[in-house]
């Protein structure tokens, strides 16, 4: 079945220098993989791989920092539509490190880009299609990993260097008693990776629900107090770490930099861990949850206001949703399964990957099979759930919170969240049901099949500086699809919507640029469209990121109209040149994006 758009592509446990594991040679692994994904050929997923010297292409780069481990090594984005073959890539052991490599890239033309998990769709780091360009990818997961913990203060607060895996950074909580309050699905995406694009969760207060100290129910950026980046410092002439204080001139631009800025360590705030019951029905209609604003009955807002943290997976032409309904509960209920460990849904990632291949390919190669697709991926979860027990899970809140893995079908996904009023989740959600339903039916009554994977749905807070506590004036993050709006107090919320399909679908860039035209246009009455930045947005017919309105206009009002003049997006993109003039750390689609 097809995943959630949380997910991350996962660093592999093994050692990079691993030697093929599948009998296909890596040059001819990663000079087929952008073909492989245009045409949607799905095969399991690998990771990437360092490059051996008898099959390196690409010049070493001169003057290269003696004691830093440098390597030729494959990029390959989650949907595997990014595939650049090779790239130079560094492993730093320190801070100072990554700082010693800024300066040397400066001097010798070359762009410095750090690297995770490869989780983004979205070409942040790397464009498509390039071949031996200038950049040296700074591999954070290797070393750059350190976490302690300070429980002697108000807040608690964890320290941590960006390159640490989110399962490792959870985990490391629990052993405290803390946690956070919603975090993406995927455990195994970088810290650094989740801050740069304002990753998030899925909660907002249940009635009658008081915010636990030290979280909050916007993004993950919102819960910084300081952090540590790289940036030029003119009196030196020279690329230098810094540290900002959470209200220090030109920190709001960094806690949500979309690529823009190199982090290096940051500290957050957390609050007392709480146990979680997580309940997956599969009976509830499409209809009923999506109903009209003020319908009776099971309505998404119904479980919202019931619990507060609610997710919705549907499938194309199928009537049933997944609902993934989570609430605080201090003892465990006992009718739920307690579980020990995240991930507890092997029926939608532990299925054997040839098996799920060969079902993706089938659609591409006869879209008219997409319903009985859809169809066959609900079956999976309403099978699954009761097979493994798992439709009522209980446990620390990261083992709930955590559940989806790399070994999955790798699909591609846009991601838009609407900024409007609680009041309004239940009427934004029925709109976009309307429209999409009458779209997949009037694509399907010409033949085609655009979209094969599931709707998701989520609802979360923004990042409100008010959650940061102890710290008067502290900004929010100006680059997040989460920043409040100061001129609508009202809007309250954001409701995140994302579509995902096989990459290589037909129409499918088609579909994606009407919804993203409907989704602006209709909203604009009583909210405000933001993209999220690391799924698929700007599309025009034949691809994503290339509607020049959209780049130029579109996206940077939405995080510019009504805002405070000197607190915008034009204040950020001033602060990121001022910290980065030489541009080290930009891309061309963030050339064209904040130029």
């Amino acid at each position: 079945m097809a995943r959630s758009t949380q997910e991350s592509g996962k660093t592999p446990s093994h050692s990079p220098e691993t030697t093929e594991a599948t009998g296909l040679s890596r040059r001819k692994f990663l000079g087929g993989a952008g073909k492989a994904a245009a045409a949607g050929a799905l095969v399991g997923w690998l990771p990437a791989f360092r490059i051996g010297a008898a099959e390196a292409a690409c010049s070493t780069p001169t003057g290269f920092p003696s004691g830093i481990t440098l390597y030729q090594q494959a990029y390959i984005n989650w949907a595997r539509d990014i595939a650049v073959d090779p790239m130079w890539t560094c492993a730093p052991a320190t801070p100072a490190d990554v700082v010693t490599v800024c300066n040397w890239a400066r001097a010798q033309g070359y762009k410095v880009r750090p690297v995770g998990a490869m989780h983004n769709w979205s070409p942040l780091t790397v464009a498509p299609g390039a071949t031996c360009p200038n950049i040296i990818l700074v591999d954070t997961k290797q070393h750059l990993t350190a976490v302690s913990v300070n429980t002697s203060g108000t807040p608690k607060t964890v320290t941590a260097q960006t390159g640490i895996l989110m399962e490792a950074l959870l985990t490391t909580l629990e052993a405290s008693t803390l946690g956070v309050n919603a975090c993406p699905a995927p455990g195994d995406l970088t810290l650094g990776g989740a801050l740069a694009i304002d990753g998030h969760g899925t909660a907002i207060p249940k009635t009658g629900e008081t915010l636990v100290s030290g979280n909050t129910y916007g993004s993950l950026s919102n819960l910084i107090r300081s952090l540590t980046a790289v940036v030029w410092d003119t009196a030196s002439s020279q690329y230098v770490l810094r540290t900002f204080q959470r209200t220090d001139a030109g920190c709001a631009a960094l806690l949500t930099h979309v690529g823009r800025a190199f982090i290096t360590e940051v500290t957050l705030q957390v609050g007392t861990n709480q146990r979680l019951r997580c309940q997956s029905w599969f009976d509830k209609t499409a209809a009923e949850l999506f109903a009209p604003a003020g319908s009776s009955g099971n309505t998404f807002t119904s479980y919202l206001n019931s619990a507060g943290r609610v997710e919705t997976i549907w499938f194309p032409f199928t009537p049933k949703p997944w609902l993934k309904v989570w609430s605080i509960a201090p003892s465990k209920p006992w009718t739920s399964s307690q579980v020990n460990q995240p991930y507890n849904y092997s029926f939608s990632d532990g299925i054997d990957q040839s098996i799920v291949d060969a079902q993706a390919q089938a659609v591409l190669n006869d879209p008219t099979t997409t319903p009985n697709f859809g169809l066959t991926q609900y079956n999976v979860v309403a099978a699954g759930l009761v097979l493994t027990s798992t439709w009522d899970i209980w446990g620390w809140s990261k083992n709930t919170l955590l559940y989806i893995k790399p070994t999955t079908l790798r699909v591609t996904a846009n991601g838009y969240a609407v900024i409007t009023s609680r009041a309004n989740i239940q009427r934004a959600i029925n709109e976009f049901y309307v429209m999409y339903s009458a779209k997949l039916s009037a694509y399907q009554a010409l033949g085609q099949y655009p979209m094969n994977g599931p709707v998701e749905i989520r609802v979360t807070g923004l990042d409100r500086p008010s959650d940061v506590v102890g710290i008067s004036g502290a900004p929010s993050p100006q680059l997040s699809a989460l920043r409040p709006r100061p001129d609508h107090p009202e809007w309250d919320v954001a409701v995140w919507f994302d579509i995902l399909t096989i990459p290589g679908t037909l129409y499918a860039n088609q579909f994606y640029s009407e919804v993203e035209q409907w989704m602006y246009s209709n909203y604009a009455s009583y909210g405000s469209v933001r993209v999220e930045w690391s799924k698929g947005w700007g599309y025009t017919t034949s691809a994503a990121w290339s509607d020049p309105t959209a780049l130029g206009t579109t996206i940077p009002n939405s995080l510019r109209t009504g805002q405070a003049v000197g607190d915008n997006w034009d204040t950020a993109k001033a602060t990121l040149d001022l910290f980065d003039p030489a541009r080290l750390f930009s891309s061309p689609l963030l050339d064209t994006l904040l130029p």
